[in-house]
Formats: structure tokens, sequence, C-alpha cells
């Protein structure tokens, strides 16, 4: 792991730190790249003028880690207020979610009621409910869940981290299910024999991992694997990948967070592939953003930019 990469995810972690660069103006400036503000109508509003470039969406309320059961009881009936105006409103736009957001850190059984509102809220509009992978230690009882939730509905999919050692082995368990999978690098501190270290193996396993389940939803009805990268290199092989193995395009789409890789998006977008962009607000943005600036070198000379302007 990077030098940087290893500051970046430590700082994600400081209270202190959250508290004190939240004051910043240019913090806040920075952060503006990535999400177009703290609000839901902010969001809805995003998503809207995403849906008229033809870009379906993800969206998610930041925090996770909740210390009281009363606010995973109000995140929950945020969410399901958001289902209902994504309905109300005709929006491509699905759901992300963090177990930890709905309890899971104080009562697992009713973390997994929480989900199963929002799941049966979703099947209600045909929609789709994604649970975010958080830190390596969540793996087993994040998979738990979704396989309970799987059975009850396919209107639910689940985050898996081609860093992490084990998700090979995930990935073969879960593909029987035909499940809908977002594959993400992976953003969290993770010590070596969890986690690759270094960058070019995470995309070597991310090819392999993102291969195989392609090659697999050939022969899997209603598999859904959710392309989530802005590495251009890996892009472009997993579409010469897709030509060869003749994947049918229903199988994948290509997903990317809000105001990254823009370019890229549109070329996607030019070429007539699935995509759907991650939308993020809500006023807990800190440790989101720090992974976010420890994922891609590049949002780090953005933010030193907003520096200098400052």
């Amino acid at each position: 792991m990077g030098m940087m990469r290893s500051v970046l995810l430590a700082g994600s972690q400081s209270v202190w730190l959250r508290e004190s660069a939240m004051r910043y103006p240019f913090v806040r400036r920075s952060v503006s790249r990535f999400m177009p503000g703290e609000r839901l109508e902010d969001a809805l509003g995003a998503a809207g003028d995403l849906q008229r470039e033809g870009v379906g969406t993800i969206l998610t309320h930041l925090g996770e880690n909740l210390t009281d059961l009363g606010q995973a009881g109000e995140v929950t009936r945020h969410y399901l207020q958001v289902l209902d105006q994504v309905a109300g409103a005709r929006l491509d736009a699905q759901i992300s979610v963090k177990l930890t957001q709905l309890g899971l850190d104080l009562d697992a059984g009713l973390c997994f009621e929480n989900l199963m509102a929002l799941v049966k809220r979703a099947e209600a509009s045909r929609n789709l409910i994604w649970i975010d992978m958080e830190s390596s230690g969540y793996v087993d009882v994040t998979l738990e869940l979704f396989r309970r939730a799987r059975v009850e509905s396919p209107r639910v999919g689940v985050c898996l981290q081609a860093y992490l050692r084990r998700t090979a082995a995930d990935l073969e368990s879960l593909l029987p299910l035909g499940p809908a999978i977002r594959l993400v690098k992976g953003a969290y501190m993770e010590p070596p024999d969890r986690a690759f270290p270094r960058k070019r193996d995470v995309d070597e396993n991310y090819f392999a991992l993102a291969a195989r389940f392609l090659g697999a939803s050939t022969r899997v009805r209603g598999a859904l694997l959710g392309i989530a990268t802005h590495d251009p290199r890996l892009v472009d092989r997993l579409q010469a990948f897709v030509a060869s193995a003749h994947v049918p395009p229903a199988a994948f789409e290509f997903e990317m967070l809000y105001g990254i890789q823009r370019g890229l998006q549109r070329t996607l977008r030019g070429q007539g592939r699935r995509l759907r962009v991650l939308i993020s607000y809500g006023e807990h943005w800190f440790p989101w953003y720090m992974r976010r600036l420890a994922e891609r070198p590049a949002n780090v000379l953005f933010v030193m930019k907003n520096v200098l302007a400052g």
C-alpha cells in the first residue's frame, strides 16, 4: 500500500481531523467535486439531470457505524422516503446502504428487519437496494444478511471488494444465486494478510473476478455485474473480454462516482454502454471523502489546486 494511501485512510478514521477539516472552505469546495450537495434534494436534482443524459444513478446517504438504534430507524425511514420520491418522480435511481447504518453493530436482527423493509419497498416499485461493503470484519455478516434477503427477493444486490484475498471464494459461493454484484477495488485500511497491498495485484484480481462473473452470467439468468471502476485500462480490458465472450449487454453495467472520470463516462455513453453514477449526500461525508482521495492520486491534486486557489 502506498504511503499517501495509508496516510489518507488513517486520516479518514481521525475524529480530530474530521472536526477540523470540515470547518475549512477549501475542503468543502473540493468535496463539491464528488457530491452535488448535502441535501437529498441536491442528490435528486443531480439524478434527474443525469437521467436526461441517459444515465442511471445510485443514491447513498453518507454515514456508518451508528451507535443508537433510534438513529438506525431514522435512516430506514429516510430511505423509505427516498424510494417513494424516486418512484413518484420516475427516476432511474437505486439505493445503496451500509448495514451499520441500519443498526448492524447494535442488533443484527433489527438490522435485517430494517433492510427487508427497504427491499420490500423497492420490490413494490421494481427498484433495487444495494448493500454496500464495509471493512473486512463485516464481510461474513454482510454476506449472510444478503443471502437471507436474496431468498426473499431478487431486488437486492451486494458489493464485493477486489483487494480482499477472500473475494474470489466469496464470489464463487454467490454465483449460483444469479446475484446483482457491484465490484469495487476497496477503500479501507486492511492488513496485507487480508488485502493485496500492491495496486497491480488488486487490478489483476479485479479483472479476474469480473471475467469470472461475466463468463458465468451467460449461464445464470438474472445475474448483473456493476463494473465499478474509474480505471480506463480495466475498462478497456473488460470491454475486450465482453466482446470476445459474447456477454449479453443486460449482464453488466459500468458504475462510477459522481464527478470522477467524466470524460470516460462520456465515452462509455457514446459507445452505448449502460452507465450508472453513484451520488452521495449528507453531512457525514468526511470518512467517505478521505477514502475517495486515497483511491486516486489525481483526487489529491484536485484538492491541492483548491488550496492554492483559496
